[in-house]
């Protein structure tokens, strides 16, 4: 088939790459978020996806809006019998989703119809799933509401950031997007609708959402800190300024410190929670590199019952 591939961020790229190395089907263009400001001069970058359909020689095409009439012209005369879709991070109108013969087709990290929306791999590890994994569906107008036509699963580790799971689910999740289009045009693959029961819902997380709560249970904050990691970023507050958790571990046995405590040994350091203590292994200081959390300690010198959080 022709395609057109929609995707922006560097997890979209193995799923692009899949299809590249495929040999079956002709990747005629790439659709993309416009470029953005990135680094300490705010110089315009070009995505991911951007740069590797370059690498490729593949026309990239970065409308403002997909709505916009000249990106709609440019897709209706590439003609595309498909367009998968990873990560693209904009809607798709109505006009753009009539294009394709067979549709937009998007791979999504989750087991639909659990996690429809923006942060499904934040969310499974917030949830405390054990197991997740990805979908490729038939995009409708709805909320990742159509009929999918395949899927992987992935057990979550205990340790996994979402940064963790969703590099593993992106490789994965690159070869069933992949067999899908082999699928659709060999017309072994038919579309399933997702059961009206067991939906759920995964909107962006804020910085606001990843502020940690030490009166919590230690489990709850250990899942925050994992979910958030590396984006946006758990955090708590010390000395009035933010101090971002990077890295916790849980430590059941160590029941003595309030919600928010901090106990300071050699080479440790404990804060209390609702439960029991979290130690903290790695952080990150406003202002500074990330670091472990030990030598943050010896730094600023924490005094006897002096704690985090605001």
């Amino acid at each position: 088939m022709k395609l057109v591939f929609a995707g922006t961020p560097e997890v979209a790229v193995p799923a692009l790459d899949a299809l590249i190395a495929s040999g079956r089907h002709e990747v005629a263009a790439v659709v993309t978020r416009p470029d953005a400001p990135a680094g300490r001069g705010r110089r315009l970058v070009a995505s991911p996806v951007a740069q590797r359909a370059e690498e490729a020689g593949i026309e990239v095409l970065k409308p403002a809006r997909p709505r916009d009439e000249a990106f709609i012209e440019r897709l209706r005369e590439i003609a595309p019998d498909c367009c998968p879709v990873v990560a693209y991070g904009a809607l798709l109108p109505k006009v753009a989703l009539d294009v394709p013969a067979r549709g937009w087709v998007n791979l999504h990290f989750s087991l639909l119809p659990a996690w429809r929306g923006a942060a499904p791999v934040q969310h499974a590890i917030l949830a405390g799933d054990e197991m997740t994994g990805a979908s490729t569906f038939l995009i409708e107008e709805g909320l990742d509401s159509g009929p999918v036509y395949g899927v992987i699963t992935e057990h979550v580790r205990s340790t996994d950031t979402s940064g963790d799971l969703l590099t593993r689910l992106a490789f994965a999740g690159a070869g069933l997007l992949a067999a899908t289009m082999d699928g659709i045009e060999d017309g072994t693959l038919q579309a399933v609708p997702q059961p009206a029961e067991g939906i759920s819902l995964a909107p962006k997380i804020t910085v606001e959402n990843a502020h940690v709560d030490f009166k919590a249970p230690a489990l709850r904050v250990d899942r925050l800190v994992r979910g958030c990691t590396p984006a946006p970023g758990a955090w708590t507050v010390f000395r009035g300024e933010r101090l971002k958790l990077i890295h916790v571990a849980l430590v059941p046995d160590h029941t003595a410190l309030k919600p928010g405590e901090l106990s300071v040994g050699k080479n440790n350091v404990y804060v209390g929670t609702g439960s029991h203590a979290v130690e903290l292994l790695w952080v990150q200081p406003q202002g500074k590199k990330p670091m472990r959390a030990a030598d943050w300690a010896r730094g600023v010198r924490i005094v006897p019952g002096e704690g985090v959080g605001a």
